[in-house]
């Protein structure tokens, strides 16, 4: 491009006001500035756009008439797409792809779904699953804006807002021996087998439990869906943990199971929403956290008890 808006401007501003003196009063900047621009469109045009009038101001040539008109045209196309930018700034629409761990997706991804796009009819809302390691990396590779998170490890890149806690609890059978408890000591279970939920992150966290209260597990498998977990246990299989509890008191097969409060004091996880830090919202992805806040923040997950 051989010449700026600027410089188009102060063109204009110099042909209908007459004088360049006028036309920096107009447009806020320096008479050299306005002279300037109009020597250099002079130049790059090679065509004379004004007639200096000695102390009596300027008149356009028959050629500046001509490029003032064309002049027009473009600083109001310009002020058109200014104001079109501003407006798909502002509107929610399109799409918005953001994460979930997946042990929280099968809980709150429905509702934000359904909620977001009934809200918004012009967006359409992708969650995608992963655990933390997949999630962060498709965070700074730009795939999601955002996903819900646990408040474990959270690089320093990343903003993380949490919205409420998890305390951790146990799950068993229906014919456990300690099934029809409210409550249980870890060191109750400990000598049990013990069915972990193998996800990065996870798995320290649930084995960290042990070591704080002084206690060895008996691991007897490690799987990466808590669903098989969650039937696996109700088979009779061992004994698991976890955060999310869901009313459902019963595995994918139908089969019954027994939730238990954990006694005592255990780390809680907190879970909230992660982005990278200091990256401007779109109006899509404010909407988003936006909604997070109203459904999750300080409140029990959906779905659970």
């Amino acid at each position: 491009m051989r010449f700026t808006l600027k410089q188009i401007e102060y063109f204009v501003a110099a042909a209908e006001s007459g004088s360049i003196t006028t036309a920096s009063r107009l447009v806020h900047i320096s008479q050299p500035s306005i002279s300037a621009a109009i020597a250099h469109l002079e130049d790059v045009f090679r065509i004379p756009l004004f007639i200096r009038h000695h102390a009596l101001g300027l008149s356009l040539t028959a050629e500046g008439q001509v490029f003032l008109r064309e002049a027009r045209v473009l600083l109001q196309q310009a002020q058109d797409l200014d104001a079109a930018g501003t407006t798909i700034a502002e509107r929610i629409d399109g799409l918005l792809e953001v994460g979930c761990m997946t042990t929280l997706y099968p809980l709150v991804v429905p509702d934000l779904i359904q909620t977001f796009e009934a809200r918004h009819p012009g967006a359409r809302l992708k969650v995608v699953a992963g655990h933390h390691g997949e999630l962060i990396e498709k965070l700074r590779n730009g795939d999601i804006a955002a996903f819900l998170a646990y408040d474990l490890n959270i690089p320093a890149d990343l903003e993380f807002e949490p919205l409420a806690t998890l305390p951790p609890f146990a799950f068993v059978s229906a014919s456990h021996r300690l099934a029809k408890r409210r409550t249980v000591a870890l060191a109750e279970l400990a000598s049990d087998p013990f069915l972990l939920l193998d996800l990065p992150l996870s798995r320290d966290y649930f084995l960290t439990l042990f070591s704080q209260a002084g206690l060895t597990p008996q691991v007897a498998g490690r799987f990466q869906s808590i669903d098989v977990v969650r039937s696996l246990v109700a088979r009779g299989v061992g004994y698991s943990l976890a955060n999310a509890r869901p009313r459902n008191r019963a595995a994918l097969d139908g089969r019954p199971l027994s939730y238990l409060a954990l006694k005592g004091a255990h780390r809680e996880l907190k879970y909230g929403t992660a982005r990278i830090a200091g990256l401007r919202r779109t109006p899509r992805t404010a909407a988003f956290l936006s909604l997070c806040g109203e459904i999750l923040a300080n409140r029990p997950l959906p779905g659970t008890d």
